[in-house]
């Protein structure tokens, strides 16, 4: 189930809002646990067991840690264990091919399906239990709340991911009020639309050319693939993080930001201060920081950084081209710590539009099936000129429709939110009315069984 399908919109948070608010506060937790489960298990109900193991043994192993001497044991245990179920179910098929080709032998591809949220749950477990171990907090003895921390529905597939010492004292709690929850319901409707009334169309056309044989593209073809699987991958995973965000605020939950205009950013490393704020917060805090950070000179820090963004990269997905797009930014990122930092703070223009290179280079590698594809599309992109007599046409590939969503698309990343009044129609009948619309308009657009893909389904 996704927040984007009829299912959900028009039944499942209906229900469970109404029941929310319904029953006395002291069940409010539970009926939020049946329904997370529910939501989880509509699409791949054998999978619950895998996510209801994992909640048993880290509140077991939690509770045994405060208990015990050999806490750091406890640690490596739990770790070892969350790490290797991931593992195995992401990554298991992708390491036994790359053993194979390295020593010479073939190996058979077991059907191994992926559990959906798997990355961002197992996260959030090794926060809580790595976290309880610095002694930031005592163990969760209520395994409802300890469950709902791991299973809430509206963060549980695509996060943001959530620290535990964020959500700790609102699990037991939290306070709903007529504006909070106001507050959320438009976030959400401000989400839906990004994903339904851009996302979704910027999908189907970058699907399109993604999709072709690379020979029949021609250079502003590959280009124009690449700015629209730029526009979709934000829309899609911005949209569904301000989803997420809006719905906690329609229970009383509070959860951090995940996106904050990424590509208005003038370097890499704003990029990263900008793009999904919780991944990089999780893996600067519980990887980069452990391996010294910039505490140990020039060297240590730039292998850090490799290994941090080499580990992002893994951590997207189990192919060549996600720890080739890791390494990329963490190339970038050396190189602005060597000394091109001081010139792009210098040149706006020129740092803009260097940041903007490569993002969108990073993102074809991001979407390309292959190395060899991404290849092609870097050849036809540098070498525009080279390419231009080929099989499709611009016009094939567009539509009046498409283009008006395109300008849009852009203005909306951050330019028309700088707008100095803009700020001053939150909560104003404008915006009362603008919300009506693009939920009327989302609601008519999936009635019409509109193109509807999730990318980060598959992380």
């Amino acid at each position: 189930m996704v927040f984007s399908s009829p299912i959900f919109l028009w039944i499942f948070l209906p229900a469970v809002f109404a029941a929310y608010y319904i029953l006395p506060v002291k069940f409010r937790n539970p009926l939020l646990l049946i329904a997370s489960l529910i939501f989880y298990a509509w699409g791949e109900p054998r999978y619950i067991v895998l996510m209801l193991f994992s909640v048993c043994i880290n509140y077991s192993l939690a509770l045994l840690m405060e208990k015990t001497a050999h806490k750091k044991s406890i640690l490596v245990l739990d770790i070892v264990i969350n790490l290797l179920l991931l593992g195995y179910f992401k990554y298991f098929n992708f390491l036994a091919g790359v053993v194979g080709s390295l020593f010479g032998f073939s190996v058979s591809v077991r059907e191994i399906a992926l559990p959906i949220g798997i990355s961002f749950y197992t996260f959030q477990i090794l926060s809580y239990i790595i976290d309880l171990y610095r002694g930031q907090y005592k163990a969760q003895r209520n395994i409802i709340d300890l469950a709902l921390y791991i299973s809430f529905f509206p963060q549980l597939i695509a996060g943001p991911i959530v620290r535990y010492k964020d959500i700790d004292e609102q699990l037991s709690n939290r306070i709903c009020t007529r504006e909070k929850c106001a507050d959320g319901i438009r976030r959400f409707i401000y989400g839906l639309g990004k994903k339904v009334i851009v996302a979704n169309l910027a999908a189907q056309y970058a699907d399109s050319i993604f999709s072709s044989d690379a020979a029949a593209i021609t250079g502003g073809l590959a280009w124009f693939g690449a700015i629209l699987y730029t526009l979709q991958i934000y829309y899609d995973f911005s949209g569904y993080s301000d989803m997420a965000i809006g719905l906690g605020k329609m229970f009383g939950f509070e959860f951090t930001e995940n996106f904050r205009y990424p590509y208005l950013s003038r370097s890499v490393r704003e990029f990263w201060q900008r793009w999904h704020i919780s991944l990089g917060t999780w893996f600067r805090e519980y990887l980069y920081i452990p391996l010294g950070g910039n505490r140990k000179g020039s060297g240590r820090t730039y292998l850090n950084l490799l290994t941090v963004f080499f580990v992002t990269g893994l951590w997207h997905g189990a192919g060549y081209t996600f720890i080739l797009w890791g390494l990329w930014h963490g190339l970038f990122q050396i190189i602005e710590r060597l000394g091109f930092l001081k010139f792009l703070e210098k040149h706006r223009f020129i740092s803009h539009l260097y940041t903007c290179l490569v993002f969108v280079f990073g993102w074809v590698l991001f979407r390309a099936e292959s190395v060899s594809q991404a290849l092609m599309m870097f050849t036809r992109m540098i070498m525009p000129w080279a390419y231009t007599g080929k099989a499709l046409l611009f016009h094939q590939l567009t539509s009046p429709k498409m283009l008006l969503m395109l300008s849009g698309a852009v203005l909306g990343c951050g330019v028309v939110q700088k707008l100095p009044h803009i700020g001053k129609l939150k909560n104003t009948y404008i915006e009362l009315i603008y919300c009506a619309g693009v939920f009327v308009l989302c609601m008519a657009m999936l009635a019409a069984n509109t193109y509807n893909p999730f990318i980060y389904f598959r992380f």
